[in-house]
């Protein structure tokens, strides 16, 4: 059986073949590749035959332009963050020195992250991560908690659900296998976090994500370049909008100097090559002016106020929309992990003190949670032990 349709259809929708009007269709003339071609022509009004020679990824370069593509998105953070944890896990990045940064991040993601099984499941981490990654953990008289093949008894925890990750990209499909993919995941992901946070946890959410990059991103030279953009901020943020116009300019000098490098080094995608962004189709108010300098790079005056209103609803309600379409978020499209939630996931009622204070301090949705917790921690053992 083969079926047609817009590929976002098929990640939103659903084939019914009793329906006269589908979005996706079935293809009842495939029998034979020839047969197969000339239903395809006929749909898309084109002249193809066998004998041309055409790439694959020719028709992904108008993704970019379309600001509704970013929906299909969501799916690829969740395969970042999947990733990013397995990272970490299989290069035993976990130790004394670098555990509370962990901490911190995972504090962010079970508020803010943009999918609900991903909080679910940085929640579970959170509440066992104490008993499986104890801070002397570094001392000789602690075992690293791992098991046979290193990845230690954290691996038993699906951080975005047993579905994740799946193995492919979407949005950030690359036209080439190196391209994109992982980086591009995790940039959408740390953007939607810079949007969704509150005024009050700006300050937070900086150093907690420059630390979560110093210190477990893979590419050591990526990270040392953003870690001295971190340190080059000399006062503390105060707004949401301060800090995510903040990251969205570290994200344009990162490819303002990867343009450069990819030019030189031949490693760059011809699909979607690294500009600055949004571009002007993607935001025209975005701009006050856009002329080029004599060496050909663009001189943009930049309407920051509608910046931040793009990155906001981009990044935000535009990028959780597949969600809210099938129904897994809420009305006002946040639906935050509740006790109930955590309580028919978790076998663990004890989350560490600290990680309790932060999520507190985090966002008071969490606030009576971590109360609860603090209260059982002194009345009951962990239920769970780990060899």
């Amino acid at each position: 059986m083969l079926l047609w349709g817009n590929p976002s259809k098929f990640v939103s929708g659903s084939w019914d073949p009793k329906k006269d009007k589908n979005e996706i269709r079935l293809i009842d003339d495939g029998r034979t590749a020839e047969r197969l071609l000339n239903w395809i022509n006929k749909q898309i009004g084109s002249f193809f035959s066998l004998d041309d020679q055409k790439f694959e990824n020719d028709h992904l370069a108008s993704n970019a332009s379309d600001p509704e593509q970013i929906a299909r998105a969501v799916y690829d953070i969740e395969e970042a963050t999947s990733t990013a944890y397995d990272i970490i896990l299989e290069q035993k990045m976990i130790k004394s020195e670098t555990r509370a940064s962990l901490i911190k991040f995972l504090q962010i993601l079970v508020v803010h992250h943009p999918s609900r099984r991903c909080r679910k499941g940085s929640a579970e981490v959170l509440v066992n991560f104490d008993d499986l990654c104890p801070s002397d953990m570094g001392t000789p008289n602690k075992q690293e908690a791992t098991d046979g093949n290193g990845k230690g008894a954290l691996r038993n925890f699906q951080i975005c659900g047993k579905e994740v990750p799946r193995g492919y990209w979407m949005f950030c499909r690359g036209s080439k296998n190196e391209t994109r993919g992982f980086s591009c995941g995790l940039w959408i992901l740390l953007h939607s976090l810079s949007v969704r946070i509150e005024d009050g946890e700006s300050q937070l959410a900086f150093t907690a994500i420059c630390d979560f990059i110093h210190n477990f991103f893979i590419c050591e030279e990526c990270r040392q370049h953003f870690y001295e953009m971190c340190l080059s901020v000399s006062s503390p943020f105060n707004k949401t909008r301060d800090f995510a116009l903040w990251l969205w300019s570290a994200h344009n000098k990162v490819n303002e100097r990867l343009v450069k490098e990819e030019a030189s080094l031949g490693t760059g995608d011809p699909k979607f090559p690294k500009i600055i962004w949004p571009s002007k189709q993607l935001c025209p108010s975005c701009y006050f002016s856009l002329s080029k300098n004599d060496d050909g790079t663009s001189q943009i005056n930049w309407n920051r106020d509608e910046v931040f209103k793009f990155l906001s609803s981009y990044y935000g309600k535009m990028l959780v929309s597949l969600y809210k379409d099938k129904g897994l978020l809420g009305d006002d499209g946040t639906d935050r992990v509740s006790l109930e939630d955590l309580a028919t996931t978790t076998n663990a009622v004890v989350v560490p003190v600290g990680a309790a204070l932060a999520i507190a301090l985090a966002s008071c949705a969490f606030g009576a949670l971590a109360c609860f917790w603090r209260s059982q921690q002194k009345n009951r053992k962990p239920r769970r032990s780990w060899n």
